[in-house]
């Protein structure tokens, strides 16, 4: 039975009752006596009671959803209202279940067209910072090498001066062309990326970052690995902007389920604050390959990052025929 048919019966239920009490064995004198009256505010007060309870009850399904409504994030997903209640309450709980599913999807589906063109656009920059102004860089080295050379004594102090700070900004372009696009990572593996990693913050944040790394990690594919690399790089960044702290650790560890990866400091906690866009970025990366975040205290003060990786399942590579073998012709030497 529709919603609006049910309230509608209830209501009319409660009013057809308290007509046919006042047309049969209730009387109304006139003037109304105080007992007739109390008698009256009391029935009344009893059907309204009743009539809001029974109410409440058929809607308290809709006050479920309206609560899941205020409440979801779809960087947090599988979070689902119950379906309960009879008819069109059932039919809007359910629909608004599958309309969640079809956001999370398309959510999934953007953010990673989104992170993939910012991964295309990095690898460009990190490129042309590599082989353009790196190599420009370069060759003013060479140039000033060549005029310190022939240079007057007292220039060659304020041409040294000169090359020096030319030196420290190459080395800064190669840090963030580093950083932008770790190259480590696609030539050495994960593991190398990150102990480069927690070694290059520890020598420009002057934050004492250590790494406790298993050896035998599981295959997870490059998107897993690159998801795992950039949250622990937004991890220590969180620690050098925010948490003012003076040790750091990055700990990646082999699970039944695949890895675990751990960013801790002991610096004053993340505490009542909201979440800035490095965590939601981090939420985002997480999604692609169907990871859980968590952020929070850390046992013994501070912040931990962690993130819990699965392992992609992969199907049976296809059984390929195998060509017959022939035997050599002998050949006479």
């Amino acid at each position: 039975m529709p919603l609006f048919w049910r309230i509608f019966l209830l209501n009319a239920v409660v009013l057809i009752t308290a007509t046919a009490l006042l047309l049969g064995p209730v009387t109304v004198s006139t003037p109304v006596l105080l007992t007739e009256a109390a008698v009256l505010t009391v029935g009344l007060a009893a059907m309204l009671f009743a009539n809001a309870l029974l109410v409440r009850v058929g809607l308290a399904p809709l006050q479920r959803v309206t609560r899941a409504m205020s409440t979801t994030d779809l960087l947090r997903p599988g979070q689902r209202p119950e379906v309960a209640g009879r008819g069109e309450i059932a039919e809007l709980i359910s629909t608004y279940n599958t309309m969640l599913d079809r956001l999370e999807d398309e959510r999934a589906t953007s953010s990673a067209r989104a992170l993939s063109a910012q991964e295309d656009e990095r690898r460009r920059i990190a490129q042309e910072l590599h082989d353009e102004v790196g190599q420009s860089l370069t060759a003013v080295l060479l140039q000033l090498k060549r005029v310190a050379d022939h240079a007057p004594v007292e220039l060659r102090e304020e041409l040294s001066l000169v090359q020096e700070t030319t030196r420290s900004s190459l080395d800064e372009i190669r840090r963030i062309a580093r950083r932008l696009r770790p190259g480590v990572l696609d030539e050495l593996g994960l593991a190398s990326a990150l102990k480069a990693l927690t070694t290059e913050f520890g020598g420009s944040t002057g934050l004492m970052v250590q790494h406790r790394l298993d050896p035998d990690l599981p295959d997870l594919g490059p998107e897993a690995e690159l998801v795992l690399y950039r949250v622990a790089q937004e991890g220590l960044t969180n620690i050098a902007r925010h948490a003012q702290a003076r040790r750091a650790e990055v700990s990646l560890r082999r699970t039944p389920a695949g890895v675990d990866l751990q960013v801790r400091d002991d610096g004053h906690g993340i505490g009542a604050a909201s979440e800035g866009a490095g965590i939601r970025g981090m939420r985002e990366r997480a999604l692609l390959v169907g990871a859980d975040l968590d952020v929070g205290p850390a046992p013994g003060g501070g912040t931990r990052v962690r993130l819990a990786v699965p392992v992609p399942v992969r199907g049976p590579a296809p059984v390929r025929a195998m060509p017959p073998v022939t035997a050599a012709p002998d050949r006479k030497r």
